[in-house]
């Protein structure tokens, strides 16, 4: 019986101490005190105690605690010195992506000293670590040696060497820190030596953010020269970050940084470039833009974003950002069910070499407060908002002086009050919806001797829309769906006498074929009587494919003197509004709209096409828009753009975007790259043209090359295709 019992209590100790290991912190179960370890499971074929304590375990031997799992071929506990002796092969996973496999080993019955020998480590299923032994200190270090180590896959009966490995002569991997430490590390291609490091520090694939150098990038200008971009980035702590990264080549000498930093209720973004180059020997150049979000009280939210730049072609010389306006923004709002509130402060800078900033209003403040409710009494909805709105250019300038009927100095000041009433009533399948309002327009003008100070005025405006939706239901389950629409609007009050200095942009689409103002902004309305009709059609197949298309048109009293010729809206009858859309089950969508008048001839038209399966993602778009000299278009505008990728083979992609000015005749931007993707490396090279040409923007022609060994960083969920062993990989 007494044997019996010291067999039980040997047991219990042993099933202890192999999941008890320095690659798994005892997880706290719901019913166990946080300070105890989750109970453990010791299975063998056979366990016994010999004549002299000694405790064994043979046959298929596991332990279980948690999520670590620990299984060899045989266990022997000595009670004397308290070591184990353990047959392999061992493997022994944590759950936390640690893994260790190895032949033999002797350890501590802790399992935190000790060594092992044919040992290897793998980290988050991804990196690998041969050595010829292993050495575990504390629970916290290990450390291999003669070591080989890679990310690639490696065939028992395959003796070639993986594409890429790190040769060291020791490795310490430090599971509190989760960094990785080469003593006398070379770096082989195909087993051919091609970079020797004394010492290197690398962060192992389960650490989300270390101090370090990220994936460098050769790059190649026709106007900068060629040279190397290497990131190295800077964890100051748990919420702040930074990277610095050095660009240097025979023409230019730059630093680009970024810091981030993440607070309780907002996060910020600070990033840019100072540069000293050959196109402007004379001058420091750089760009500085920061980003935030905050969450205030009370549900108020405040956001910035803050763009400036050292001269115009800057962001386009170093290909940063495709920008040819900045705008700095600060805004303060706030959300809810029935109310928002907005007060925005924007400040506009253009790049473009034929605007003057002098001459745009670049200092915009607008206030904006909606509400509704929902009155039981009369049913419906009421909204009510209030806008105020101020923009001023810097120019004092106060008559034309360029006679293109634009005042270079105008500055407004306007303010705008709304209150409506909507309610939908149903008659059978009649759907009739109303809406009553009166809007208030206080305007004022300053720095234009062509107008007075400004004008006032109300405008009442009413509204029927009517719909009537039909649905059939084929046998095979095909349903059609037709929507014919109509309706009547009417808009009291004279336009103000002020300048149309916001609405100069009119889009007719399906989104505003309904407003009873199609203006973009509230400084001028839709005056008098208008009819809007149209109608939708759309079907939807089961064999995987639907389209639609909408057809309307509006009629009025009377012009309106500020719809341009390109808006569509110019004349008591507008252009008639065509939209589609088409798509297929196998990943063909496409989308188009155009404005035309009776004599079918068109102001604008835009298509859209994407195609997306397994092997290709492609997208394009075609836009034409004719000549409007009333929004200086003298010309007409035509572009085709075009944006791709295939997937060639398991590991190549290949990719290509063009844009091309078909008024012009020739290309704006070109681009192609090719990439090598596998388990252990990612290759790109890519090259881009820019055709721009002005007295700011010249062309250019950049090349990139990138190399990144994977495996020592945090796995991205992406889907990574692993090279087999002698069969095809699914």
């Amino acid at each position: 019986m007494a044997d019996m019992r010291l067999v039980l209590r040997h047991l219990l100790f042993i099933a202890c101490a192999i999941v008890w290991t320095g690659y798994a912190h005892a997880q706290a179960q719901p019913d166990v005190p946080p300070d105890e370890p989750a109970p453990a499971v010791l299975v063998a074929d056979d366990i016994e105690v010999t004549r002299d304590r000694r405790l064994v375990a043979r046959g298929n031997v596991e332990a279980f605690q948690g999520t670590t799992r620990l299984s060899a071929q045989a266990i022997e506990y000595n009670p004397d010195t308290g070591a184990l002796t353990i047959t392999g092969p061992i493997v022994l996973d944590d759950g936390a992506g640690i893994v260790i496999l190895a032949s033999q080993a002797e350890l501590s019955q802790d399992l935190q000293d000790g060594l092992l020998t044919g040992a290897r480590l793998v980290l988050n299923d991804q990196l690998q670590l041969a050595s010829v032994q292993m050495n575990r200190v504390g629970g916290r270090y290990t450390q291999l040696y003669k070591t080989a180590v890679t990310s690639c896959r490696i065939c028992e009966n395959d003796p070639s060497p993986p594409l890429w490995q790190i040769r060291a002569k020791r490795v310490v991997h430090d599971r509190e820190a989760r960094q990785l430490y080469f003593d006398g590390a070379q770096l082989r291609i195909r087993n051919t030596p091609i970079l020797y490091l004394p010492r290197l520090r690398l962060p192992d694939p389960t650490l989300d953010r270390a101090t370090g150098f990220l994936i460098p990038e050769i790059r190649s200008n026709s106007r900068l020269g060629t040279g190397l971009r290497v990131p190295y980035f800077i964890k100051i702590g748990d919420h702040r970050d930074l990277t610095l990264t050095p660009y240097v080549t025979g023409d230019t000498r730059t630093l680009e940084f970024r810091y981030r930093q993440a607070f309780k209720r907002g996060r910020i973004i600070i990033q840019g470039a100072y540069s000293d180059d050959d196109l402007q020997p004379d001058d420091t150049r750089g760009y500085l833009f920061a980003a935030g979000e905050f969450a205030l009280n009370r549900g108020f939210v405040l956001e910035f974003d803050l763009e400036s730049v050292s001269d115009d072609a800057y962001l386009n010389d170093y290909g940063f950002f495709g920008k040819d306006r900045l705008d700095s923004t600060i805004q303060l709002s706030r959300t809810r069910r029935d109310e928002f509130i907005r007060l925005s402060y924007i400040n506009f800078k253009s790049l473009r070499d034929d605007e003057d900033d002098d001459l745009l209003p670049s200092d915009v403040v607008d206030a904006l407060y909606e509400r509704r409710f929902h009155p039981s009494v009369i049913g419906g909805e009421i909204r009510l908002s209030a806008e105020a709105h101020a923009h001023e250019r810097q120019s004092n300038v106060n008559f034309d002086a360029d006679g293109d009927g634009v005042v270079d100095g105008r500055d407004v000041l306007r303010f705008n009050v709304e209150a409506g009433w909507l309610r939908t009533f149903q008659f059978g399948g009649l759907q009739m919806q109303t809406e009553l309002g009166i809007a208030g327009d206080v305007i004022r003008v300053s720095d234009d001797a062509t107008f007075d100070d400004g004008d006032s005025g109300l405008a009442p405006k009413a509204g029927i829309t009517l719909r009537y939706p039909l649905v059939k239901r084929g046998d095979n389950g095909v349903r059609q769906f037709i929507e014919p629409i109509a309706q009547f609007a009417w808009t009291g009050g004279d336009g103000l006498d002020v300048p149309n200095d916001e609405s100069t942009r009119v889009e007719f689409d399906e989104g505003n074929l309904l407003s009873l103002s199609r203006f973009p902004a509230p400084d001028r309305r839709e005056r008098g009587w208008a009819f809007a009709y149209g109608g939708t059609w759309a079907r939807l197949d089961p064999d995987g494919w639907s389209a639609s298309l909408t057809v309307a048109q509006v009629l009025r009293q009377d012009a309106q003197p500020d719809f341009n010729d390109t808006s569509g809206l110019s004349g008591t009858a507008s252009d008639f509004l065509l939209a589609g859309q088409l798509e297929f089950d196998g990943g063909l969508a496409v989308s188009g709209r155009t404005l035309f008048n009776d004599s079918f001839d068109v102001s604008k038209a835009e298509v859209r096409g994407d195609w997306s399966n397994a092997s290709l993602d492609i997208s394009g778009s075609y836009i034409w828009i004719s000549e409007d000299p009333a929004i200086e278009l003298p010309s007409p505008i035509g572009e085709f753009t075009f944006d791709g990728s295939y997937k060639i083979d398991r590991f190549w992609t290949a990719s290509a975007n063009w844009r091309y000015d078909l008024e012009e005749g020739r290309a704006a931007t070109a681009g192609a790259g090719i990439a090598y993707s596998n388990e252990c490396v990612r290759v790109g090279l890519s090259v881009n043209r820019s055709f721009a040409d002005s007295t700011t923007l010249e062309p250019s022609t950049s090349l990139g090359l990138t190399v990144s060994l994977r495996g020592f960083s945090v796995n991205t969920g992406d889907r990574v295709e692993t090279r087999s062993c002698g069969k095809q990989a699914k």
